[in-house]
């Protein structure tokens, strides 16, 4: 079988040979302007943690009422690779891995099937237990954290702004998810007075357990009207102050409020879990995520016009700042790689041209 003469039909077709030549030359154009950007590749994690806390328990009383049984059900699970158990006192952490071998299109649905069985075990777990919690975001990269700082403004009020700019950012194009860090969990606070619980015979595990019979929403029945069916129901929700201290304790025949008996707060966690600073100043962070194959010069682009407009919107006194941006370093590897690319095909060029002539070489460089 003959095979045409390519070189002899792109000298008698000049017009053709043109076509295709700019065409690639388009195309590759097009196909490196198109390709996605990001300091860090992404790639899969095959390992996830499941945590239980019971508060008080023994290892030993974890390991056969908790651990055992969550064991089992992991088990179950395809691909499981390994599991790798940690029992301290009060708390229990499994280490989950798959096989390096399972498809990665597969692992966000075992990573499922591990949190389903976790979940249907729960209810079974003894009173107490808080969990299992479920972790599986190990691969997270952040392509910019933005600092929001307010000073002498409290707490909670700035976690709250935060939160709402963390609701707007989640409508950037190519943000997959913006993680709030640095957020101090709000408590309240009841110091008793021992001496007086004494006195009167209480302990403090017979107030809990008044407060937590008090702290429920039960159903009180439902009123059949024209259209929809009304439910009532009775709201003990205390998470008002002044609801709780007013919460009845009954001691012998008598009730006494609550605030009879302690001092009632509303505060921060303390010690804090870990404290968030930017200039010197209390802070809350938004961790931004982007979503895979992203173009990360353009996201940044977009998360830039976002704070500006944000900023300019901002209560008097707020201040919204980006410390690390990955855009600076996108652009850096990807002016270094252009930069290397154009000298080789210099340097192929002239090695040709030196080598066969000017004509020839500038044809096959």
């Amino acid at each position: 079988m003959n095979f045409p003469n390519l070189s002899a039909l792109a000298v008698r077709e000049r017009s053709v040979t043109l076509f295709f030549l700019l065409l690639s030359v388009f195309a590759g154009v097009y196909a490196f302007s198109s390709l996605g950007r990001a300091e860090d590749p992404s790639f899969t994690v095959r390992v996830m943690v499941v945590s239980a806390i019971w508060p008080g328990a023994t290892p030993t009383e974890l390991q056969d009422q908790v651990v055992d049984r969550l064991e089992k059900r992991i088990q179950e699970v395809e691909y499981l690779y390994k599991i790798e158990t940690t029992i301290r006192p009060g708390r229990a952490d499994l280490q989950i891995e798959f096989e390096d071998f399972s498809p990665s299109e597969r692992v966000p649905d075992l990573f499922y099937q591990v949190r389903k069985r976790m979940l249907d075990e729960a209810g079974s777990l003894p009173a107490g237990v808080i969990g299992p919690i479920v972790n599986d975001d190990f691969s997270d990269v952040y392509f910019s954290l933005i600092s929001l700082t307010a000073p002498g403004m409290p707490m909670h009020s700035l976690t709250r702004e935060a939160e709402s700019v963390r609701d707007r950012l989640q409508r950037v194009p190519g943000l997959q998810k913006a993680l709030l860090l640095g957020e101090r969990s709000e408590r309240v606070f009841i110091d008793f007075d021992m001496n007086r619980l004494n006195n009167l015979g209480l302990s403090a595990e017979q107030i809990f357990a008044a407060i937590e019979a008090s702290n429920r929403m039960m159903p009180a029945g439902f009123v059949d009207l024209d259209g929809p069916r009304a439910y009532l129901r009775v709201d003990a929700d205390l998470a008002d102050l002044d609801q709780l201290a007013a919460l009845p304790i009954r001691v012998g025949d008598h009730l006494l409020k609550l605030s009879d008996l302690a001092d009632i707060r509303r505060g921060y966690e303390d010690p804090p879990s870990y404290m968030i600073r930017a200039d010197g100043e209390a802070a809350i962070l938004l961790g931004v995520v982007m979503q895979a194959g992203q173009n990360g010069l353009e996201f940044g682009e977009r998360l830039t016009a976002f704070i500006d407009a944000e900023q300019a919107a901002l209560p008097l006194g707020m201040s919204l700042h980006m410390l690390t941006n990955q855009t600076e370093a996108i652009s850096q590897a990807v002016d270094l790689f252009q930069i290397k690319f154009l000298v080789a095909v210099l340097v192929v060029m002239a090695v040709s041209i030196l080598a066969i002539g000017f004509r020839a070489g500038l044809v096959v460089g």
